[in-house]
């Protein structure tokens, strides 16, 4: 049995770690797993939304270095980055989700460390329970966060607070998580609230919101000029585009609009 599973209903998909036994921590093949399963969705173009979650008490509880530390082999194989990507598969688990054209919304509960904070942290949006447990964790074991974290920290908080929670391996809470800017929204029940975001998030056009995550996504440290470019380049695209007009033509009528697949 896999330890990631997949399900796509109306569109909306459910990517859940299922090590409940062991919090949801990572192996080189649940690694191997979320790369394949990432790569696997990016390519759906009637796909409207992902949801990240894990089964059982946890998120994710970080990496099972027990486990990977008995294939020393296959440590060293996941450790060279690949040449078109120029990321290893440590890096790749947690951001092949980014490179999804559909909106990507972790639901964290419980443990959400280490190398499951930086699953977290490449979505899109994290809706998570107030007492959900946070950490930067590898601090802790002499080492930085090396899958994708330092990136997506560097994105979502200012310099200091992002030095400091790596620096110092802090386990702080969900509440204070949504303080920080690493949580989106606060629910008790996230996989519900997850739902529903993707819900809210699909009734808008699939081009439209794939253009919006690729503007962000690639422009958020581009220069003014360079976003600006890309901003007339996304639009010429969806000026032309179909689900635009069903976009213009339902919200004549005042309506609900009938989408096709996305067209890139």
């Amino acid at each position: 049995m896999s330890n990631v599973t997949c399900t796509i209903t109306d569109g909306i998909a459910h990517v859940q770690l299922v090590r409940p036994d062991k919090l949801n921590a990572l192996t080189l093949d649940v690694l191997d797993d979320l790369v394949a399963t990432a790569n696997r969705l990016r390519r759906d173009k009637s796909l409207r939304a992902v949801i990240i979650s894990g089964q059982g008490d946890a998120f994710c509880a970080g990496l099972d270095f027990a486990s990977v530390m008995r294939n020393p082999g296959g440590l060293v194989k996941a450790f060279v980055p690949r040449p078109l990507r120029g990321t290893n598969t440590f890096q790749e688990a947690p951001w092949a989700f980014r490179r999804i054209p559909v909106p990507v919304i972790a639901a964290v509960h419980g443990h959400c460390l280490g190398g499951g904070l930086q699953i977290a942290l490449a979505a899109d949006f994290r809706i998570a329970t107030p007492d959900s447990r946070w950490s930067v964790l590898e601090g802790k074991w002499g080492l930085i966060p090396d899958m994708s974290g330092v990136q997506a920290l560097k994105e979502l908080v200012g310099i200091d607070q992002a030095k400091l929670l790596t620096m110092s391996a802090e386990v702080f809470d969900g509440s204070r998580a949504k303080e920080l800017g690493l949580v989106t929204r606060l629910d008790n029940d996230p996989l519900t609230g997850a739902l529903a975001l993707a819900n809210e998030l699909s009734r808008k056009s699939p081009d439209a919101v794939a253009a919006a995550k690729r503007l962000f996504n690639d422009t958020w440290n581009a220069s003014p000029r360079r976003t600006f470019a890309r901003e007339r380049i996304e639009q010429a695209h969806l000026l032309v585009a179909r689900n635009t007009k069903a976009a213009r033509e339902a919200a004549f009528k005042k309506a609900e609009a009938v989408y096709g697949p996305r067209g890139r």
